[in-house]
């Protein structure tokens, strides 16, 4: 990992717990087969997962939890939405 970010990058499951106020964060990996023909179909099984990705990432997660559980201050939160100017946060192309 070497990018950490608040932007928004849209069309993640952490979009419902952004768009309430609660800090919530994408961590993006690299797309190897993201777009194939497997993603998101019956032939996405855990047979097609990357052992060495998969243990990265769960060194990465577990890191972060651990040293979010450990801070003074609570984690930043982006503004709430105006009622009435569109609602939600984190479509695509917004910043």
């Amino acid at each position: 990992m070497t990018t950490v970010t608040t932007r928004n990058t849209g069309g993640t499951d952490h979009q419902s717990l952004d768009g309430v106020g609660l800090p919530a964060f994408q961590f993006i990996q690299d797309a190897v087969e993201y777009s194939s023909i497997t993603h998101h179909t019956n032939m996405d099984t855990y047979e097609r997962l990357q052992p060495r990705d998969n243990i990265q990432m769960a060194t990465i997660v577990a890191g972060f939890a651990y040293l979010a559980a450990n801070r003074d201050e609570k984690m930043p939160r982006k503004p709430l939405p105006v009622p009435g100017q569109g609602g939600g946060r984190g479509g695509r192309g917004q910043q």
